[in-house]
């Protein structure tokens, strides 16, 4: 090993370029320097090597006995990593060297393969426009090669179209002797095609052979008329054949012969006939079983006689299986032919304009206005019902059948010319029928009286007229209900036959004025009845008015005789009430019927909805005008009642001092209790009977008159002070009674009698100060005061002229 003291140059080169390539690690460079130099440290952690001595206790530390050689191959490996570095620098530098020269090189080279890339790209740029310019050359010489290819096909079908348009027109009738192409089966859509070429240019050239022969020479070329009718006879069996073919197969189920027949028929009138024939053979058009089924299954069991509810039933069946029917023929027509819309259209339109025709004009026969079917066998109300389910049924179907599909075919217009001749009359057979049922419901009510009648005909002649009376035909607010729900029923049948708001408008405006009229007439009859009744109880009373110059058995059946008219009187009294509030709720349903189902139907077209107000208020007028007569006559019958109370039960001895000396009765006299019962239990059914103004007009109208009337009787009578008391007691009652009738002004006119009873109560000298308060009554005080039976005995007269001049 050398020592430390050796110079660099006798030391081994422990260094290399090599150890500093790859995975470098200090540590294995450090390790392989000084293996050589420190044995004893190598493998110190080897497995069986004997652990170091221990330390003697006391002696000095060992000296490191490789420490100089150690400093030394550190000193010569720091020098060799600097000569290393040296010659890693020098190497570097001849590397920047050589990679400048290259990239200059390179930087020239790119230099000249840029010029060579730009011109080779101006080469490519020539070369390719030279390209598109030979390529245009060469799509012109195609598109003339294929122009003459096309005018060379055109040559040879037009030379062929020309050999065969001689064979057809070689000989007239004559198609023996044509090309085997005419005659060959598998190629008849090739014949079909050219054979309608031929046609059509022949009959162009026989057109203008025409017109040139109409001015030309006389000796002009035949023209090509033989052509035309051969070529029309042959298209004929050609087109007659395929159809046969069609047949046949559509018998077998042969699509895909069918399709190909269908596609060949095509090119004659577009396939017209083809579509035509397909749909005229199909069985629902010509089996005579199935139309006669048809009718049999719309009428059911009961035949002629079905109502519109079986016939209902039956048209939903019918029109069910129709509907399926044509949805199958639509699956068959999909897959066939080349224009399916068409035929559909074509087999839709059959359907309506046939079957479903056939089937209406056995249902709606329609029936005269001037000789109208019975109403036992539904009258004209029938028609009007089958009319209406079957225009709602059929309006389902063509919706069903549009579903299915129908081309180009105006389906909704279609079914609504079925039944346009029905809608055209329509309002006038609603009329009618509102009429016929009128009238017969009339008779119906009629009928009813007068079995009525004649069953208690015995009891009418033993008690007399009120019995009469009571079996008269009294107004009934179900009838008129009735009629109302007639008018609804023909309500929704106008609106289901009609959609544009003018029509309908007209047509309601129509019917509800049938209905306007039925119950004005209905409840002014019903009204004018009871009013009879009140003039035969008028009759009857004027009848036993006798004269003062009488028996007393005379008197006594006359008394008799009134009271029973007085009954009478009473009765009508009632029954006519009793009409009046039977007419109110009448009226109130008619009116009801009116907001809630015309109004809404009326609203949209303008000057309708107040048309038909006017319309209605003018029927309600006239039932009103009828009312009010006869309320006027119930008070007549009130008011003779009163009268003839009050002259039989008045006494003369009422308001006067009675003359055995007794004491005066302060109670109401006998005809004012008799008076204030009656009309209390007359007018109980008035007060429930009348409303509002009515009411209230009555009521008024009868205080006046029995104000008037209590006037006029009391002018017959002279009146003591004590009497003056009863008769200021009668008022009282009569007062109190008129107090409900809730009229201000009737309350004032008997206060004011009270006011004037006092006349017969004070003494003369205080009648003066009577008026003072209430001037008023004093026209009618003055003729009271002259009642008193001190009235020329006290000189009463004197004192009042004086007192007036005063």
């Amino acid at each position: 090993m050398p020592s430390a003291t050796d110079p660099p140059s006798a030391l081994p080169l422990t260094l290399d370029l090599d150890d500093f390539k790859g995975d470098f690690s200090f540590d294995a460079l450090f390790g392989t320097l000084v293996d050589e130099l420190l044995p004893e440290f190598r493998g110190d952690d080897a497995p069986g090597a004997p652990p170091p001595p221990p330390p003697v206790l006391g002696a000095a530390p060992p000296v490191f006995p490789a420490v100089d050689e150690l400093l030394g191959l550190f000193k010569h490996s720091c020098k060799e990593l600097v000569d290393l570095r040296r010659q890693i620098d020098k190497r570097l530098q001849n590397l920047k060297k050589e990679v400048a020269t290259q990239d200059a090189k390179h930087r020239k080279t790119l230099g000249e393969l840029e010029k060579g890339v730009d011109g080779l790209f101006d080469s490519f740029a020539r070369l390719d426009s030279r390209i598109s310019s030979v390529g245009q050359t060469a799509a012109k010489i195609g598109d003339h090669l294929q122009s003459a290819e096309s005018q060379r096909e055109t040559a040879s079908q037009t030379i062929d179209l020309i050999k065969y348009l001689m064979e057809f027109n070689s000989t007239p009738g004559d198609l023996m002797e044509l090309s085997p192409l005419f005659s060959d089966d598998s190629r008849v859509a090739e014949a079909a095609s050219i054979a309608q070429k031929l046609r059509s240019f022949a009959e162009e050239d026989v057109g203008r052979h025409g017109v040139t022969s109409a001015v030309g020479s006389a000796n002009a070329s035949r023209g090509l008329e033989v052509a035309v009718a051969n070529l029309q006879e042959y298209c004929n069996e050609l087109e007659n054949r395929l159809l046969a073919r069609f047949d046949t197969a559509s018998q077998r189920r042969e699509m895909s012969t069918m399709a190909e027949c269908a596609k060949i028929l095509s090119q004659f009138n577009r396939g017209t006939s083809a579509m035509q024939h397909y749909v005229a053979t199909r069985p629902m058009f010509i089996d005579v079983d199935i139309m006669s089924t048809d009718i049999q299954v719309v009428l059911g069991d009961e035949g002629p006689q079905a109502d519109h509810i079986c016939i209902a039933e039956g048209l939903s069946i019918l029109y069910k299986e129709i509907a399926d029917t044509v949805r199958r023929e639509a699956t068959t027509i999909m897959a066939v032919f080349p224009s399916p819309n068409e035929v559909m259209s074509i087999l839709v339109q059959r359907v309506l304009e046939q079957r479903v025709t056939a089937i209406l004009d056995r249902l709606l026969i329609k029936p005269s206005l001037a000789n109208l079917p019975p109403i036992e066998e539904g009258g004209l109300l029938q028609y009007l019902r089958v009319l209406a389910v079957a225009y709602d049924k059929t309006k389902e179907l063509a919706k069903e059948l549009q579903s299915i599909g129908c081309g180009d075919l105006d389906i909704e217009g279609l079914t609504e010319s079925i039944f346009v001749s029905h809608k055209d009359e329509y309002t006038e057979f609603e009329q009618a029928s509102l009429r016929q049922l009128y009238q017969s419901k009339m008779a119906e009510l009629r009928a009813e009286a007068k079995q009525q009648s004649e069953s208690t005909g015995t009891i009418g002649r033993s008690k007399g007229a009120a019995v009469t009376t009571s079996l008269q035909q009294q107004i009934s607010v179900t009838v008129v209900t009735e009629f109302v729900r007639w008018n609804e029923e023909a309500m929704s049948r106008c609106t289901l036959l009609f959609s544009q708001p003018a029509t309908v408008a007209a047509n309601v405006r129509s019917i509800f004025a049938c209905l306007l009229d039925q119950v004005s007439q209905y409840l002014t009859e019903g009204l004018d009845r009871a009013r009879e009744s009140l003039n035969e109880a008028a009759a009857q009373r004027d009848k036993y008015v006798i004269g003062t110059s009488v028996s007393r058995r005379v008197a006594a059946h006359a008394a008799t005789a009134a009271e029973v008219a007085a009954a009478t009187g009473e009765s009508s009294f009632r029954s006519f009430m009793i009409a009046v509030q039977r007419c109110a709720s009448s009226v109130a349903i008619l009116q009801q019927y009116f907001s809630n189902t015309i109004s809404r139907l009326l609203l949209p077209v303008d000057g309708a909805h107040p048309s038909a107000c006017e319309d209605m208020g003018s029927a309600v007028s006239v039932v009103e005008a009828a009312a009010h007569k006869g309320l006027l006559q119930c008070i007549d019958t009130v008011m003779s009642e009163v009268e003839r109370l009050l002259s039989s039960e008045q006494k003369a001895t009422d308001y006067r001092t009675p003359d055995d000396g007794a004491a005066p009765d302060h109670r109401p006299t006998n005809a004012c209790i008799r008076i204030v019962a009656y009309l209390s239990r007359v007018l109980e059914v008035a007060f429930s009977a009348l409303e509002g103004l009515n009411k209230q007009s009555f009521l008024t109208e009868l205080g006046n008159r029995l104000h008037k009337g209590l006037l006029n009787h009391w002018q017959k009578f002279t009146f003591s002070p004590s009497g003056g008391l009863r008769l200021k007691r009668d008022i009282t009652e009569y007062g109190e009674f008129v107090r409900s009738f809730n009229a201000p002004s009737i309350d004032e006119k008997f206060e004011l009698l009270g006011i004037m009873a006092n006349v017969f109560i004070v003494a003369p000298e205080s009648l003066a100060s009577l008026f003072e308060g209430t001037p008023s009554i004093r026209k009618d005080a003055l003729r009271f005061i002259q009642l008193r039976d001190d009235y020329k005995t006290a000189k009463i007269a004197s004192m009042l002229n004086s007192m007036m001049a005063e």
